[in-house]
């Protein structure tokens, strides 16, 4: 059976439920059988310590919960949408889309560590959730490169000027500026896709950026 799985991965504020969407639709226009998914699930269960964490119940900061702590309340919910959700498409040979997925533990949680330490905790992630959990390991990982300052203003713009709307990630610059280094430390150690997504500081016109993935994402398929 033909198993295939696309990660589409980038900082809060990058446009990645746009380009999935996009994306999504121009596979279906080409008759490719697919199944979308967007992780965490927060319309579940399984995403409550997720949703604790992110609300700043365990502390306001990122720092205030163990990066191994926090990337079990995320792989635990992986594991529980596959296992409930999509694991059938999936091992029936159906096309999984996802919005985000075990790539975003290498994004958001890497920085908490100094960096000298960032492969140990990169390669016990990754043996983690595909080989211990038995989870599928994506095919191809799509990361959507948005400069920091160009996706805050784009976040304040989603929350119509509210910035107490952002959850604990959303709201820190500086955090999120290392997380964009992880970000592309791990697209090259393991071979992801970079698309950049903005020119000076403007983002790009979202269907130049979608033209970028699609084209990609042919030359997966």
């Amino acid at each position: 059976m033909n198993r295939k799985m696309i990660v589409i991965e980038g900082l809060d504020g990058s446009g990645k439920s746009t380009q999935v969407e996009l994306l999504k639709q121009k596979l279906i226009d080409n008759n490719i059988k697919l199944r979308q998914i967007k992780l965490p699930d927060y319309e579940n269960p399984s995403s409550t310590l997720v949703k604790m964490y992110l609300g700043g119940e365990f502390g306001s900061n990122p720092q205030d919960v163990n990066i191994y702590s926090a990337s079990l309340f995320y792989a635990v919910d992986r594991y529980a949408s596959f296992k409930k959700f999509w694991g059938d498409d999936y091992n029936n040979g159906t096309l999984i889309l996802a919005d985000r997925y075990t790539t975003s533990n290498a994004v958001h949680q890497t920085v908490k560590l100094p960096k000298e330490e960032w492969d140990k905790y990169l390669d016990w992630l990754f043996h983690t959730e595909y080989e211990m959990m038995e989870i599928p390991s994506p095919d191809a990982v799509i990361y959507l490169d948005m400069d920091v300052d160009i996706s805050q203003r784009l976040m304040s713009k989603r929350y119509e000027g509210e910035e107490t709307k952002k959850d604990v990630h959303e709201a820190n610059v500086g955090y999120l500026k290392a997380c964009r280094e992880a970000a592309l430390y791990a697209a090259d150690r393991f071979g992801w896709n970079v698309v950049k997504c903005f020119e000076g500081d403007e983002p790009l016109p979202i269907d130049v950026i979608g033209d970028k993935i699609f084209n990609i994402v042919k030359e997966i398929l």
